[in-house]
């Protein structure tokens, strides 16, 4: 490749592709051995002058050469025989640290092309012109290759040069040679231990065989070589008892040899090894190091007290106070799990007045009194301590089993002047909720260490405690100073703790705590939370929910009565649940607003008294119902608009018959007069209006009617009306409960109106009224703007059953006085109307 076309002043030249190198000259050489299985080999030669910072690449390609025909031999060819070709010499062997002569030769190249051309050889590469430079040269003229100087191979373990043969004027007829110089390994390296020195731990009592650790060694020369193959053995042992340990010498691992490796007596062993190479042949290089090994503490001696008797003093009802100090031997390793004391009292403590912990520090014993002692209780105490490691014990090799060490302590208790005590110190008294003030709930006392009663003490309770109970100052009585009531502030927690102070003789104090617990109580009635209910015609049962504001167990489950005799067999009571009943009628009980007193009785047995207020009610859902009522019996009549406007009418009418009767008596046109009999029929007939146009019609009923007015009832389906008619009907509306009923006439009697028989036949009196009462209730009928209404004729709804009055088509064929009889159920007002239409 002309590389000086592309860039002259290449400083660097390189190739992408390790299998070729490219020499200075553009020469492109194969390193190995090349295969151009797919026909084609690329890669790039770079050139990079590094001064000017300019770099070019140039791009190669290999291709597989055409195979040429083979050639027909012919019996007169000459056979060609292949010669030997000294230019490609195997690699050459120089000894490390040769002693020379120097220059020294080491091999020789030639080139065939020699017999023919005039060949100089010429070598590049490491050892040549490069570093190491001037360790080896070529001669021109002869081929032969020479040392300068020896060489160390740990540093230069081979030399990789190329050489050329040319001829004077340039042409290289052989391929460039790369040959190989190796050095041939020399013993001139000892083996060296990887540290300077090799620690390592091993517990006491370890069994012979435990590995220790390993020993590690290296060696430069070499490898896989007697001159790397190492020995280990240990030289000497410190202290120089019966060697503890072994040495493997291939691989160097320490294991246990000795079976019993106590601390106590040796805490740590020191080794000196040594490696040799040469497989541990005496004339091998050797190093030494050194090892050591340090035996670990195991919990192999237990703790012993040093004394077994002890004795300590120490006043009553002192607490938390230390009263003495033990202590312990133990051979473990000091502050080790091994040697760490663990103390425990065995017995004596059986109140838990005593304590004993460790001191970290010095591994002694503390004992304290957690608990005041009673002089008078006992005046000495007897503890029996033990102690143990914090370590568990492990048993050595070839030894017996250890009892645990303890030792006694005798307490002499110190007798000392007290004050009262309270026996218990916490008393608790249940108080039932809303118990009257002054209540006696219990009594707390206290006595006297010293005299064993409790003569001379006084009792007081501190200020700013919780008010609720007071205590006797001499006897001790507790009670209450409130009425304690779970639902009143302070109180709803239904706990107080109350400190009271016992005081004696000579000022000695005590204190004692009493729990006042609030008990709840049945205090509450149980009540329904709904009362007003509305059942329609499928009479489906009502649910029945009470509550009780008292807690378990007075309150549910509740148990439903009801009280009254004739409605409880009407209706009936089925449980649902602890809080709920359902209501429900017995049998087809007629429609109405029934009132049912319901009690229900808790689970305490207080009874609530309940009114429930069913609307039995024909409807199909409750919102039919509208307010609207049907009373079970006994109820009131209440007026509509049009009975109020027909009683005024009615009144009107009276006065004018009255005045037209005084008025013509008067003037003696008629010689008539108006007595008290005729009164009442001629009011009755008075709101009876004139015979209308005949009618023809299945409907109409005729009324029966002694003085021959002519009156007519209608009926219309479910509803009915009665006309009286001349013009138009008039009709009269008397409303009962939520029903509605016209009335044509006002019957007397046996609700058959009576003619006038007195002085004036009804020709004359029907004569003299009517057009005037035809001009009021012409003028009645007019709204506001002089015209005429057109609600003259209004059909009502039919009541349905249960009507006291009955329909209006049935009065006109009952002849019993007792069709009137529910006059007498008027209210007052209506009364003066009837007893001035009625003369009784």
């Amino acid at each position: 490749v002309d590389l000086n076309e592309c860039l002259q002043s290449a400083e660097f030249i390189s190739s992408s592709d390790e299998n070729f190198k490219v020499l200075e000259d553009g020469s492109v050489y194969t390193t190995s051995a090349l295969s151009l299985s797919a026909g084609k080999k690329t890669f790039t030669i770079l050139l990079k002058d590094i001064q000017e910072q300019v770099q070019k690449k140039i791009h190669v390609s290999v291709v597989e050469e055409a195979k040429k025909a083979p050639k027909t031999r012919h019996a007169r060819d000459t056979v060609l025989k292949r010669t030997k070709r000294r230019w490609g010499p195997i690699p050459s062997v120089m000894i490390e640290n040769s002693l020379g002569p120097f220059p020294l030769q080491i091999q020789q190249v030639q080139s065939d092309t020699a017999q023919n051309y005039t060949i100089y050889y010429s070598a590049s590469g490491p050892g040549i012109d490069q570093d190491p430079k001037g360790l080896f040269y070529i001669e021109r003229e002869t081929g032969n290759i020479f040392a300068t100087r020896a060489v160390d191979r740990e540093q230069y373990p081979s030399f990789q040069i190329i050489c050329f043969a040319t001829t004077p004027d340039g042409y290289s007829p052989e391929v460039p040679l790369v040959h190989t110089i190796r050095i041939e390994d020399d013993n001139d390296n000892a083996p060296y231990f990887t540290q300077d020195l090799f620690e390592f731990c091993v517990p006491e009592n370890s069994r012979p065989g435990v590995v220790v650790g390993k020993v590690i060694a290296e060696d430069r020369d070499e490898p896989y070589t007697l001159h790397t193959t190492l020995k280990y053995r240990i030289v000497s042992q410190t202290p120089p008892i019966t060697p503890a340990f072994s040495l493997h010498g291939d691989t160097g691992v320490i294991s246990v040899l000795l079976p019993q490796l106590d601390r106590e007596l040796v805490p740590s062993y020191t080794l000196l090894v040594e490696v040799r190479d040469m497989a541990g042949q005496p004339f091998g290089l050797c190093t030494t190091g050194t090892v050591v090994i340090k035996i670990e503490d195991t919990n192999d001696n237990a703790p012993s007290f040093k004394q077994l008797q002890y004795e300590t003093r120490v006043e009553e009802n002192r607490v938390s106070v230390e009263i003495l100090r033990v202590s312990v031997v133990d051979l473990d390793e000091p502050g080790s799990p091994g040697s760490g004391a663990v103390y425990e009292i065995i017995r004596g403590n059986d109140d838990q007045a005593f304590e004993i912990t460790t001191d970290k520090n010095t591994n002694e014993g503390i004992l304290c009194v957690v608990k005041g002692l009673d002089y008078e209780a006992a005046k000495q105490r007897i503890l029996v301590i033990g102690v143990n490691n914090e370590a568990p014990y492990l048993l050595a090799p070839h030894s017996q089993q250890l009892s645990q060490s303890t030792c006694s302590v005798t307490v002499h208790v110190l007798d000392v002047d007290e004050g009262p005590v309270f026996k218990p110190c916490l008393l608790r008294l249940d108080v039932k909720e809303c118990e009257d003030v002054g209540t006696a709930i219990g009594r707390f006392v206290a006595e006297d260490p010293e005299t064993g009663n409790s003569e001379g003490i006084r009792y007081r309770i501190p200020p700013g405690q919780c008010n609720w109970i007071n205590i006797d100052d001499k006897s001790g009585e507790v009670r209450t100073v409130r009425v304690l009531d779970r639902d009143i502030g302070e109180m709803r927690r239904g706990q107080c703790n109350v400190t009271v102070l016992a005081i004696d003789r000579n000022g000695k104090t005590g204190t004692g705590t009493i729990q006042v617990c609030i008990v709840p109580g049945n205090k509450n009635f149980p009540r329904i939370m709904q009362t007003d209910y509305i059942m329609c015609r499928d009479r489906k049962p009502i649910c029945l929910t009470a509550e009780d504001s008292d807690e378990a167990p007075y309150s549910a489950p509740f148990v439903y009565r009801i009280t009254d005799q004739r409605l409880a067999s009407m209706w009936k009571l089925t449980p649902h649940d602890d809080n709920s009943w359902y209501l429900s009628p017995k049998s087809d009980i007629p429609y109405g607003i029934y009132e049912i007193p319901v009690s229900v009785i808790d689970n305490g047995g207080k009874i609530g008294e309940n009114t429930v207020r069913v609307n039995l009610c024909d409807c199909v859902t409750p919102s039919e119902c509208d307010g609207r009522t049907r009373q079970l019996s006994g109820g009131n009549v209440t007026l509509g608009l049009w009975a109020i406007l027909a009683m005024i009418l009615g009144s009107l009418l009276l006065l004018l018959i009255l005045i037209t009767i005084c008025g013509c008596c008067g003037a003696g046109v008629m010689h008539r007069q108006v007595t008290d009999d005729c009164a009442n029929h001629n009011l009755i007939i008075s709101n009876t209006e004139a015979p209308g146009e005949e009618v023809m019609d299945h409907n109409i009923i005729p009324l029966q009617n002694t003085c021959g007015q002519g009156g007519y009832g209608v009926k219309t389906g479910e509803q009915q009306t009665f006309e009286m008619a001349k013009g138009r009907g008039h009709t009269l509306e008397s409303v009962k409960g939520g029903g509605h009923q016209t009335l044509g006439s006002v019957k007397e009697g046996g609700g058959q109106p009576m003619m006038d028989t007195c002085r004036y036949s009804y020709s004359e009196w029907h004569n003299f009224t009517h057009p005037r009462l035809g001009e009021k209730v012409h003028l009645c009928r007019q709204d506001e703007e002089q015209k005429h209404s057109e609600d003259y004729l209004l059909s009502y709804n039919y009541e349905g059953k249960g009507s006291l009055a009955g329909s209006v088509g049935c009065c006109s064929d009952q002849h019993e006085e007792e069709a009137l009889d529910f006059l007498d159920q008027l209210e007052p007002k209506f009364r003066t109307l009837a007893e001035t239409c009625i003369k009784r």
